[in-house]
């Protein structure tokens, strides 16, 4: 499988490490612009790019008429994007995380929520901690920790070193506590899991439209 590569920076770059030469098209960046010609050479593209730059990829990807696998977050997409894409039978797909690891503790997060009633007042603490050129605070994930947690939930943001990302939350009651943690060791986890977000995309069982990376996992964790 043929894979155009948008965004050469820190995950962009381990996707290019992970795959073969020869199953690369691009790589794509701010000084090498993606044409509708070029991705039309691929299966599907992975884009690791800032919210700024993804309004101006999102045309040309359309009229390349292949699958994208998108890791951008900050970025608001457009509303009709979905109904966009069903009329161009076109799978695209999103995720503020690539981990597939992350997507086991998704899974958690929604037992720890939906079982928290029988607690006496829980309070909800989410902390990430990310590597200091991050721009977005608090992160995609830690967003989406919330969304899953299903509790309103105080999210906190740090950013120092060279860190992967680290997430972490505590459901604290007067008299205990719940631990929940995430950490990632080396961005691959993010380049794999996009790699394998792409070939669903192409091979798997997906109706055309603008998904989310979780739905795709659930799907294949009920074959």
């Amino acid at each position: 499988m043929k894979i155009a590569v948008v965004g050469t920076g820190k995950t962009g770059g381990k996707v290019v490490e992970i795959l073969k030469k020869d199953q690369i098209v691009g790589p794509f960046d701010s000084t090498n612009k993606p044409t509708v010609e070029k991705l039309k050479e691929a299966d599907a593209a992975i884009l690791f790019v800032p919210g700024a730059a993804a309004d101006e990829l999102i045309d040309p990807l359309m009229d390349s008429g292949i699958p994208a696998a998108w890791g951008t977050t900050g970025y608001d997409w457009p509303v009709d994007l979905d109904h966009q894409l069903k009329e161009k039978n076109l799978k695209w797909l999103q995720a503020s995380n690539f981990s597939l690891g992350m997507n086991i503790v998704r899974r958690c997060l929604d037992i720890i929520g939906q079982s928290s009633s029988v607690l006496d007042d829980p309070q909800f603490y989410i902390h990430e901690i990310h590597h200091k050129h991050k721009q977005d605070a608090p992160s995609g994930t830690a967003i989406s920790w919330e969304e899953w947690l299903g509790k309103e939930a105080k999210i906190t943001s740090e950013r120092k070193g060279d860190i992967k990302g680290i997430h972490q939350l505590e459901v604290k009651t007067d008299t205990e506590s719940i631990h929940l943690k995430h950490q990632a060791h080396d961005r691959k986890i993010f380049a794999q899991g996009a790699i394998w977000a792409a070939e669903q995309l192409v091979n798997g069982d997906v109706s055309p439209g603008f998904h989310d990376l979780s739905t795709i996992f659930d799907n294949v964790m009920q074959q």
